[in-house]
């Protein structure tokens, strides 16, 4: 025994810290698993995924009304259409008549965007020329009256916002695909297809007239 005790070298405490911490048994890792299980169980993941939900449109028991979506608060104004300027929005005045001019600046890039957005929109029955012969009319559909008749001519620009922000006889509304700015354009450039069909040689710009006379060669 004392031979064998003297083999032995004593243990340093250093070596000790630098092992390796022992990794747990499969004792362990059972129990681990078994607590995650119980834990899971707690929540029942099938209430969450079928919690009760209103698909669109559809009916309500909850609400007097019976519908499941509600309606926007009276009065409430989405952000930027406050839309104060009664004039640009209506094409009537403070009194309620409409307007005789056109309530914006009227340039060169007005015309052209009232002429792209009537070709698209409004040449279809107008004509591009205004004359109520469009592509539709020349199918069946009912005619409008022309733009070059008296009453027309005489018309205010408000009258024509008015009829194409909410129509007019066979004339469906188009305030949804035409925002007001461009229904100005439209009926800027309606005006200057007016003035077309009685303007002469005078009322062209003396530094066109040349041009335009080479055209009617």
């Amino acid at each position: 025994m004392t031979g064998l005790s003297a083999e032995i070298s004593p243990v340093n405490s250093s070596d000790v810290r630098r092992r390796a911490p022992a990794q747990p048994g499969p004792r362990c890792c059972g129990g681990l698993v078994l607590g995650l299980l119980l834990a899971v169980s707690g929540c029942d993941m099938l209430d969450m995924y079928d919690q009760p939900r209103y698909e669109a449109l559809e009916a309500s028991t909850f609400f007097e009304d019976g519908k499941s979506a509600r309606p926007p608060v009276a009065g409430t104004i989405p952000r930027g259409h406050l839309r104060e300027d009664t004039v640009l929005y209506t094409g009537r005045d403070a009194q309620g008549a409409f307007v005789l001019q056109v309530p914006v600046d009227v340039n060169r890039a007005l015309f052209e965007r009232g002429r792209e957005r009537f070709n698209i929109f409004c040449s279809v029955c107008h004509g591009q020329s205004g004359y109520g012969d469009g592509m539709i009319v020349q199918r069946g559909f009912r005619k409008p009256p022309s733009f070059h008749i008296d009453r027309l001519e005489n018309a205010p620009a408000g009258h024509f916002y008015d009829v194409i922000t909410n129509g007019f006889g066979a004339m469906p509304a188009y305030n949804v695909q035409i925002p007001p700015e461009d229904r100005w354009a439209i009926v800027a450039y309606v005006r200057a297809l007016q003035l077309s069909q009685h303007a002469t040689i005078d009322d062209v710009p003396a530094e066109n007239r040349s041009a335009l006379q080479e055209v009617q060669k």
